[in-house]
Order: structure tokens, then sequence, then C-alpha cells
């Protein structure tokens, strides 16, 4: 279906998100859209003076990635080895309210009238900024700027300034500086998406400390035993009063405004927690993390994130000539990725990143299959942290192996946050066993980019051979003498608990392959390491050989009469779903029939064997992408947002440029448009990071394979050029394809060589730039 934006879409502007009038009806939705984090605090993009429209139209949401509490799960019947306790990320204390009033009158948008209204969330800066001019009931007009900076160079502070202009009068203005500690967590209805099952408030307070500029609480939450020290301190060119009542503190301004000469309040909040560093150090820390941002100033932390910005967009700007939307799309998803991912090796990157409470802020296989490669290759430091954080679980990921019945070896969680299995639902959760090949296969692809046997002696290779270790106790041998993977889901979770899953058992191939390529290569070149690793897991020399003759005899089904790869061995034997009778209103089909209903029938909900067919490539022939990619697209809902990216990609490599584009649409503008219709829970970082992939894996054709780079691009037929950068190899690429040609340079470091649509292209510090025959330029429909 040809793409449509949403009625009330935001006027497009490549490198900004622009809102020019305040509507309620899209408020909540924004509140996503606009949200600022720095991979630790997230702030979702609530006015600093709350909203006071209709109960469930906001969630105003304060978060801290890794910063969790935990509950029990209780099954009413209970089974051995399911998962115990859930862990949910936290709603902390909103530390960003600044109260306006003009003698009794309280500024709110939606009283009195805004005679105008602007906010811009610009990706350059990394400020967001509002702007208007409103009219209180008595007639009193007061203009309104604020702008809100989430530090990315500093993962514990926030700030933000208010100016303030009286436009027809002249007297008092009182501002008031909060921070609300009686924040709760949004309660988990019918979707399954959605918020958690806290019971009450997850923070009691401790201590509050109050002087004439700063205020802090003390929390601790109830179960996971963690400290929060949340403070601020607000500065302005008049004297304060102080103030506290039960969990909410606050700081008093009085101004004598003159009429249009403004005044303005600086605001800086800080968040400091035992899960960082030990609880006697909090206070002491956050204090002085305040007072250096009071001395630096505003405008010094502004600076400073315009700076780390313009470094990550010389690095990771894809470029797009033709076609605005996309244009903006596409950057709106990189600046959120980066706004969203952890960088300390101790946090991952949650599905709903920082800006919501979906999926109750857990990590998932997203991580290493779709946002992985966007980092390795735009931002390879913040790559080696998200594996930091897999060997940092590694202690978690074997004891659950041992739940599991498994005598050895480690089995990753579906869904954490610290490392313990959160998934209560284990058909589809704990099943998803290929999320052990999916770590192995970032850790593959990251070897394969850097060629770093330092981090395989320090981390990697123990990781992947601990993990390979579980398909030898999961599978077994049939009758003919096929290695079969049973009991398992795969990626689509419209089919569960399945015998030989296409995509697992082709993932765990590869996996055992690599496992024991991985003991030979340490064997010859670290052999001290590799003794240490053996001797550490007490890795018995015949396992490498036991692994690669599982790969050898994997079971991998294969229909001959249709020619195409099965997903599992019943799911060509199931009924057919009945599109054509299923109103529009029934999807996504998890939310309106119960699980075993959709279990019997032949419908996915994302790419399963198309999945394998990218990550995989060389598997598979031409012809057999081609029709697998004809089946599984007419049994397919999409109803994941991790799908339409991945159809875009094989779209794209088996010839069909039309649905390659509208896929893609689908993907880049997912959250501006809400295609799904729950972007206002938070973004979906997964098919953000998608976006990248469709421009590098699908329209340039780029693979990665034992090392060796390669190049088939296509120009879409409504585009002038499209450019990007890539590191790989110890050097900086950039690709651009344009009308007229392919054009490779290489932006830095010595050499490095590449295929393009087969032909070999060498690159030099003394000839650092090749271009080559014109690409396939796509016909338009």
């Amino acid at each position: 279906m040809p793409h449509e934006r949403i009625p009330h879409a935001l006027p497009l502007d490549p490198w900004c998100l622009r809102e020019t009038f305040f509507d309620p009806a899209t408020h909540f939705l924004n509140e996503t859209l606009f949200a600022l984090g720095n991979g630790y605090i997230g702030l979702r993009a609530t006015p600093e003076e709350g909203y006071s429209g209709p109960a469930g139209t906001s969630l105003d949401g304060t978060y801290l990635n890794g910063f969790y509490e935990s509950e029990p799960i209780v099954y009413p019947e209970a089974a051995f080895g399911l998962a115990k306790s859930n862990q949910f990320m936290l709603n902390v204390p909103n530390a960003k309210g600044i109260e306006v009033w003009l003698g009794d009158e309280r500024f709110d948008p939606l009283q009195g009238t805004l005679d105008r209204y602007e906010r811009v969330l610009d990706f350059r800066t990394g400020v967001l900024r509002r702007s208007l001019e409103w009219t209180s009931a008595s007639g009193k007009r007061l203009g309104l700027v604020t702008r809100r900076v989430v530090s990315l160079a500093d993962k514990h502070l926030f700030a933000l300034d208010v100016e303030l202009t009286a436009l027809n009068f002249s007297g008092q203005v009182r501002v008031v500086s909060t921070i609300d500690g009686a924040v709760r967590n949004q309660e988990a209805g019918d979707d399954p998406r959605i918020g958690s099952a806290v019971s009450g408030p997850a923070l009691h307070l401790l201590a509050v400390e109050q002087g004439a500029t700063m205020s802090s609480l003390t929390q601790r939450t109830h179960n996971s035993g963690f400290t929060l020290v949340s403070a601020i301190e607000t500065v302005a060119a008049v004297a304060g009063s102080a103030s506290h009542q039960d969990l909410a503190a606050s700081h008093s301004f009085t101004f004598d405004l003159d009429v249009m000469l403004p005044q303005s309040l600086t605001k800086y909040g800080v968040y400091f927690s035992s899960r960082d560093y030990p609880e006697a150090e909090l206070a002491g820390l956050a204090g002085a993390a305040l007072a250096k941002a009071r001395l630096d100033g505003f405008d010094a932390l502004c600076a400073r994130q315009a700076a780390y910005l313009a470094d990550f967009w010389e690095r990771a700007d894809v470029e797009i000539a033709g076609d605005d939307a996309l244009q903006q799309g596409i950057r709106f998803n990189q600046f959120h990725l980066l706004q969203s991912v952890g960088r300390d090796g101790k946090t991952n990157i949650a599905a709903k990143g920082v800006t919501g409470e979906g999926y109750e802020g857990h990590y998932f296989w997203d991580t290493e299959i779709y946002i992985f490669p966007f980092f390795l290759y735009s931002k390879p430091e913040v790559a080696r942290q998200l594996l930091a954080y897999r060997y940092a679980g590694l202690e978690q990921a074997r004891a659950r192996a041992r739940q599991m019945s498994h005598a050895k070896g480690a089995l990753y969680p579906w869904r954490t946050i610290a490392g313990e299995e959160c998934s209560a639902y284990f058909p589809a959760g704990t099943a998803q066993y290929h999320i052990n090949a999916d770590i192995a296969y970032s850790i593959k692809l990251y070897l394969d980019a850097t060629g770093d046997l330092d981090y395989m002696a320090q981390a990697g290779a123990e990781i992947v051979l601990e993990t390979a270790r579980i398909w030898i106790g999961i599978g077994n041998y049939d009758r003919a003498g096929r290695f079969c993977i049973n009991e398992v889901t795969g990626p689509d979770e419209y089919t569960a608990l399945v015998n030989n899953n296409y995509y697992t058992n082709a993932m765990a191939q590869m996996h055992l392959r690599f496992a024991a390529e991985i003991v030979d290569k340490l064997r010859g070149a670290r052999a001290h390491d590799f003794e240490r690793i053996a001797q550490a897991i007490g890795l018995d020399d015949a396992e490498p050989a036991a692994w690669r003759r599982a790969a050898g005899r994997m079971a991998l089904p294969y229909d001959t009469a249709l020619g195409i790869h099965e997903q599992d061995d019943s799911f060509l034997g199931k009924k057919p779903w009945d599109f054509a009778a299923t109103p529009k209103e029934n999807y996504p089909l998890l939310l309106n029939y119960h699980p075993l209903v959709i279990y019997r029938h032949q419908v996915c909900k994302q790419a399963d064997v198309v999945l394998a067919l990218l990550l995989l490539p060389d598997q598979f022939t031409q012809d057999d992408k081609k029709r697998d990619f004809d089946y599984y697209e007419a049994v397919t809902t999409h109803d994941s947002s991790l799908s339409s990216c991945i159809f875009s990609i094989i779209a794209s490599e088996v010839g069909y440029h039309d649905k390659a584009y509208d896929y893609f649409l689908e993907t880049a503008r997912l959250d501006l448009d809400d295609t799904h219709g729950n972007t206002h829970y938070g973004v979906h970082t997964a098919a953000m990071a998608g976006t990248w992939m469709g421009v590098a894996y699908g329209f340039a054709g780029m693979r990665v394979a034992d090392g060796a780079l390669r190049f088939a691009p296509t120009l879409p037929a409504r585009w002038q050029h499209y450019q990007f950068q890539i590191h790989i190899h110890g050097a900086l690429l950039q690709v651009r394809i344009d009308v007229a040609e392919a054009r490779y340079t290489l932006v830095d470091g010595d050499a490095l060589t590449l295929t393009h649509c087969g032909e070999r292209v060498s690159l030099t510090r003394a000839a650092p730039s090749v271009s080559v025959a014109r690409p396939l330029q796509e016909k338009k429909a």
C-alpha cells in the first residue's frame, strides 16, 4: 500500500522536529516524539508546567536506564523453572517542574489564550526549545521561552532555562521550581506491551535536604534495594524561598517584570543511584555535580551538547536527496537511538529507549540484531559497550542454563534489565532460544568489522563458547541423522513451541561453526588466552568437533514442491489465516485472539525465515530468496515494528523496488507518523535502527561476511543521491550513490578493500576515492 502521512503530521524539516500549534489531540504522542535523553536519563516532553488535559492523555515520565524495581511474578499455576521475578524501569522523581503565576492566575496553555506557539527539537543542538505568547483570563499577556537539554557528555545531568517577558503589563510574576517524588509507574491494562504490574509506589522516602537554591530527595526501592538521590539547583537573579511537603520540594522566586524586559531562571537536575556508586557517596556526588553545572552555566552546557552532536553527525549522518519526509525520519531515528543507548557497559537499550514504559524498560534481542549494526558502523565505541553489557550478564546466563536443566553452558534471558529472565510467558519468552545465537552473531559481526582478537580473548570467546554449548544440550539427532532443535519459538511470535524453526536452526548452525572457528583461531594466535578460557569454563577437547558435527547435520526444513524454506516442521500444514475475513480493527491479532487461535494458523507476526535471508545471505540462492519472500510476505501481518525494515531489505535485494521503498518508508516514519498507533507509550528503537539498515543493507546492498566488505547498490527512483559513512577495519569509509556513479572514499585510515557488484575496489591514502559504474536506477511505478 502507498504510504500516507497522518492528518496531524508535524511540518517537515530535515534537521529538527517542529510543532507550530498546541493540539491536545496529539499531545500524548508528542510527549514521546519530543522526548530528550542521554542513554541514562530520559525526560518525556511534558511541559515544565505540567499538563491539565483529560486523564489518560499524558504520561509525565522521567526514567533512568537500568534503574529498576522488582516484584515477584505470581502464577496461578506455577511450574518449575518459570521466571520468578519481574524487573521494571521506574518513573523517578519529576525534577523539571516549573510553575508560573501572574498573581492568582497560573500559566496553563489549556487556560486563557495561546496567541503564538512553537516547539522545536533540534537534532544538531540537542536542545528542546519552546516559544509562546499567552493571554491570561484577566488580559495579561506573557511571553515564555523554555530551553531543555539532557547532557550527552554527563549522564547524570539535565538542565532547563526559562525566559519570561511581560508583553502588556508591569508587575510581579512568581516562578516556582519543583521536584516531585510522588510519581508512579503506568499500570498495565489489556495491552501486554504497555506498563507494568507494579502494585503501588515503588520508591519510599528516606530524606529531604533543602537549601536556599538546592533541594534533594533520597529514596529507596522496596525490593531491588537501590537508593536514588534526585536533586535540583535553581539559579535566578532574585532571592528565593524554599519549602517542602511530603514527597515534593520547591523554590519560589518573585520577579518584578517591566513590560518587554525579559527575566530568566535556570534549573539544573541530577540523578545518582546506588547501582553506580556506594550509597554513602550519592548525596555528595549530586551536590558536586550541581555546583559544577551552576559554575559552568547553561550556555556552556548547550555548547558541549552541540559539540558532541557535531561529532556524532559527522560520522553517523545518512544524507538523502529527494525525499524530505524520509530525511527527517532517518535523522529523527538516529537522534533517538543516540539518546536511548546505554554507554557504560552496565546498561543496554530498551525497546522504548528512555521515552516511555512500554515493555517495562526491558532489553531484548532487538539490541543485537537490529540496533548493534548501527552503532558498530557509526559509533563503534558504543557497540563495544553493548557487548560489555552481555559479558557482565554471563554469570546470570549460566545460572539460567542450570535452571533450564543444562549441565553446562549459558542461556541468556529473553527479556531483562539486570540479567535475570523476566519473561512470565515462556512460549514467547524463554522458548526463544535464538537469543543465544543472536548475541553470538553480534560478536561475529564485531570481529568481522574490527578483527579485534583482544576483545575475543577478554570476553567474546567466553560468551560464544558458553552459549554454543546450549545447542548441544537442547538438540538431538533423529532417526535420519539430522540434528533437530525441538520446542522452541523463532522470531515470529505468532508461531510458538515448534520443532526445527528454520531461523533458530540456521542461526544455531552459524553459532556452532563460529564457536569451533574461535577455538581454532585462539589456539593458533592466542594459545595462552585459549588455555585460560578453556580451563575457566572446563572446555572438553571433544566439544568443538561435536559442534561441527551438529552444524553439519542441522535440520533445515525445505519444501521441494513450493521451493521454499519452511518456517518450521509444522508451519505449512497449518490452516491459513483468513485475512479477507479479518476486520482492520482486529489488528494486531495478539490483542484480539487467544494465543492458541493464532498458533494454530499459518500466519506470521514478523519476519522469520525472511530475517534469516538477511543475516545468512550466502546460504541462499537468489531464486530461493525471491520464493521465500513471496510466500512469507503473503502470510505476514507486520504487527511487530521489527518486521517492515527486514522485508524492505530483502525486497530490494530480489528486485521488488516499489515494495522495498514502501516498506522502508513505513519503517523510517513509523514513530513520526504513529503507524502502529502506540508511539505515545514510547518510540520503537529496533525499527529506528532498521531504518539505517534499510539504507546500508537494503539500497546500498552492504554485506560483511568473514571480514569481506561488499556493496551492490541501487538508487530509489525518487532520490537524487544518498550518502553514509561506516567504520570498518580501522578505517572510515564514505559511500555516496547518485544517478551517475557510486563513489567510495577513504575518509580516515591507511587502506581498505571492498567489492562493488563483484568488482574489487582498493582505496589508499594516496588514492582515497574511487568512482565505479553507475548503479541500477530503479524505475518509478
